[in-house]
């Protein structure tokens, strides 16, 4: 496996909450109990902050965005009948150029 792929390029494992939680207690030295607590903080963070419609910018790795898309006319895939969609809220996530290059195994220079 290289870079989180198989040998086919499928997709390896799924970090998870307690993955980072574990994490977190190897790197930083608190109890599984607070390192827990601590990244359940942070994504209590970072929902409210897009719940409100907030942009979301983690250097070097990313910007989470809330977009509003207007109603529209979609169509039924089976049937053909044109169905409206209602208007919503979509959260986008665009990965920066060091998460990008990161991913493709390249040399990236920080960005802030």
């Amino acid at each position: 496996m290289v870079d989180g792929l198989d040998e086919s390029g499928s997709q390896g494992r799924t970090v998870t909450r307690v993955d980072l939680a574990e994490s977190v207690y190897r790197c930083v030295g608190l109890s599984r109990k607070e390192s827990a607590a601590l990244v359940q903080m942070v994504l209590n963070e970072l929902s409210d902050a897009l719940a409100e419609g907030e942009t979301v910018k983690l250097s070097s790795f990313g910007s989470f965005v809330v977009r509003s898309k207007s109603e529209r006319i979609g169509r039924n895939p089976k049937t053909g009948i044109e169905v409206p969609i209602t208007q919503r809220r979509v959260l986008v996530f665009k990965p920066s150029s060091v998460l990008k290059a990161r991913v493709n195994g390249e040399a990236a220079e920080d960005e802030d």
